[in-house]
């Protein structure tokens, strides 16, 4: 076969796969839909589900007053999964095959079904075994968001017992509208589905890798099963396979301290070897870029392993094993051998005997449950949006982007019997809390504490006091190149968790656009910024599943100011926020330049775009003029999807946006922990 017939088989290969990756997928200029175009449905099948749909619609509002003062009132999100799931389908073209038409009806009749449960003040699907879909409200956009449940067929509501979950993340699928997920949820039982354990399937809003908003979406449907289901907090295992693999890797290396166990298969596990290996792409990323990969890749902070563990899966002859590859790599000079399972002669599956011993050790390790009280802790993060540790908090970082790395050892006090010291050595730290949970101090009494850093010249040693109920919970910073017992006096702007940037994070939380009303100072920037205001609400709803909530800036209130992250469009004279703020910025905005310390650019043909503690109200973020920041082209590979734009910068409008920015970028940083424009 010629290089070229080959080459032509590479497209089909993959698309036959998942409808991804290859090298076809590699050109910016021209990029494929994702999602892609749905097909035609008959037109008396389109006006039948229309007006069904609209019924839902109508009886959902109508039952809003009916329960606004019942108890059942938190579950109607149980119903609203199934009209979004259909009016979605119809309404942006979002069918991707004639049978789900059917899949369609079926979720309709499921929804009115429920809500006359609910109007009879009865939630039996709390209650089933089974395949539960259930929903719940997102804080990040009010939108209705759906996850499945498995519920074992031991389950029973009335019995104290404590219940195991385990989060299953699922692969990537372009077509993975909700309509379809939610078929998946009442139709298949997943990959594993362990006896007395109850397994959350996150939607994850689509296709993301459980990245960004994904992230948070676990979060949120994990706290909604923990509200209605007995969940026991240390029994909790991560899994997943594929793209659910590569949000598996994240979740046991970024967030390892919350889980008894991790188990990924297939996926990625950092950027840039895998787009080099798998999709044939050599990257040549903004120095921003190539730091802001740390928010996700797992190679970074492979030491993590120690606080969760992990039992990796691989088919033999699966190109995807190269993320538990590198994995293995990446932990090994640091005394770590990753278990790593291998399915022989499999591709990209599980080989039958080889998932049983996977199995066997997950649940063994899930009956061990998560370690309380290890009698180590190595733990590294690169950012404060991933700040836990075994032991507590990692509150503040000399600079962030760069490791920071927190090392404990309960150690044998000499001289002192039974009593321990808790040793801290702390790198790239300024701020911290060590929490330890009720019993600690009985089950292994302290005599001291003692924090040292490096970059510190004086170490801290404290005498823990013995609490009633064996807690501990106590805080120390840098002051002066000194550890100091307490929470950081200092008043005024400093990062912290859930404030730390990039411009990203905005969207991991509650947000509103804010649309500009005036005249502005330039046409130009002003055009390109309603594009990509536009284009921002077209690809939230596209990519994250929810409709962005959008407000002119005479209409916002005290209340969206104090509750949400403003994303402000336009310039000071068309935003009437941003002109309220732009003076406590630290970069300057005229109608004449954009100003960043000694870089000043014309505003006639640039604009600013950034995040920063909203001036207003300091614990919320407002962002000037981006959404996320990850583009079409980006779209195609998962492990494309980092953040694009660090803490600020300039585009320049004179280059078109296009699949990959928003124009051309002539200066980017990030801020220090301050908020301080750096040098």
């Amino acid at each position: 076969m010629s290089p070229r017939a080959i080459l032509l088989l590479f497209p089909l290969f993959f698309a036959s796969a998942a409808l991804a990756d290859g090298p076809a997928d590699n050109i910016p200029a021209s990029v494929r839909p994702v999602p892609p175009p749905g097909v035609a449905i008959p037109d008396d099948v389109r006006k039948s589900l229309t007006e069904q749909t609209a019924k839902l619609a109508e009886a959902i509002e109508a039952a809003r007053t009916t329960l606004k003062d019942r108890p059942t009132l938190p579950f109607l999100p149980d119903v609203q999964i199934f009209h979004k799931a259909v009016d979605w389908a119809l309404r942006y073209d979002e069918f991707f095959d004639a049978a789900q038409t059917d899949w369609a009806r079926d979720q309709l009749a499921a929804g009115f079904d429920r809500l006359n449960s609910l109007l009879h003040n009865e939630i039996p699907w709390l209650h089933a075994r089974g395949l539960v879909p259930r929903g719940y409200l997102s804080k990040i956009d009010g939108s209705i968001q759906p996850f499945g449940l498995v519920i074992p067929e031991s389950f029973n509501p009335n019995l104290p017992h404590r219940w195991r979950l385990d989060a299953w993340f699922h692969g990537r699928g372009e077509k993975l509208s909700e309509l379809d997920f939610i078929h998946q949820r009442q139709s298949s039982t997943g990959e594993f589905s362990p006896p007395d354990t109850i397994v959350l399937h996150p939607y994850g809003r689509y296709c993301n890798g459980s990245r960004f908003a994904g992230e948070t979406d676990f979060f949120e449907a994990l706290a909604t099963v923990q509200r209605d289901y007995r969940i026991d907090p240390d029994r909790i295992v991560v899994r997943g396979f594929s793209l659910g693999g590569a949000a598996c890797w994240h979740f046991a290396t970024h967030h390892a301290p919350l889980w008894a166990a991790a188990n990924p298969g297939a996926g990625f596990s950092e950027t840039e070897q895998f787009l080099n290996f798998f999709q044939g792409e050599s990257l040549k990323p903004h120095p921003w870029e190539r730091l802001l990969w740390n928010l996700y890749d797992s190679t970074s902070v492979a030491g993590n392993l120690r606080n969760c563990p992990t039992v990796a899966y691989s088919g033999e002859t699966d190109r995807q094993k190269q993320a538990a590859d590198l994995m293995a790599a990446a932990a090994q000079p640091l005394g770590i051998t990753l278990t790593h399972l291998i399915g022989p002669k499999t591709a990209h599956s599980y080989e039958k005997s080889t998932k049983a011993e996977v199995a066997r050790r997950i649940d063994h390790l899930a009956s061990l449950g998560r370690n309380n009280l290890p009698l180590s802790v190595d733990f590294t993060t690169y950012s404060l949006h991933t700040n836990r540790t075994p032991i507590g908090t990692i509150d503040a970082l000399a600079e962030h982007w760069k490791p920071a790395r927190l090392r404990a050892a309960f150690l044998l006090a000499p001289g002192n019997g039974p009593l321990h010291q808790l040793a801290i050595i702390t790198e790239n730290i300024t701020a911290l809390t060590i929490s330890l949970p009720p019993g600690s101090l009985h089950t292994r009494p302290l005599s001291s504490i003692i924090i040292k850093s490096p970059d510190a010249s004086t170490p801290l040693n404290l005498e823990p006091t013995l609490t009633s109920d064996g807690s501990l919970s106590i805080s120390a910073h840098v002051k002066n190149g000194a550890w100091s017992e307490g929470p950081n006096p200092e008043q005024g702007l400093r990062k912290s968790h859930g404030l730390q940037g990039p411009i990203d994070d905005a969207f991991t939380d509650s947000f509103l656009f804010v649309r500009p009303t005036s005249k502005p100072a330039n046409e130009k920037a002003a055009a390109w910024a309603q594009s990509e205001m536009d284009r921002a609400i077209r690809e939230w709803r596209r990519h994250f599943r929810g409709d962005a909530r959008v407000k002119p800036d005479t209409d916002i209130s005290d209340t969206d100011i104090a509750s949400s992250n403003l994303i402000l469009w336009g310039d000071p004279s068309s935003n009437s926020l941003i002109s309220r703020i732009s003076a406590r910025l630290p970069i300057a905005w005229s109608p004449a330049a954009i100003t960043a310390g000694p870089h000043s650019f014309p505003a006639a043909d640039h604009a600013l775009v950034c995040i920063y503690p909203n001036p207003l109200n300091p614990n919320r973020y407002v962002v000037l003029n981006s959404s996320f920041t990850f583009r079409e082209y980006d779209y195609l590979n998962n492990a494309r999807q980092t953040p694009k734009l660090p803490d600020w910068a300039v585009i320049n409008l004179n280059t078109p946006p296009d699949s990959r920015y928003p124009g051309a970028i002539p200066a980017a940083g990030f801020f220090g922990e301050h908020w301080e424009l750096k040098p």
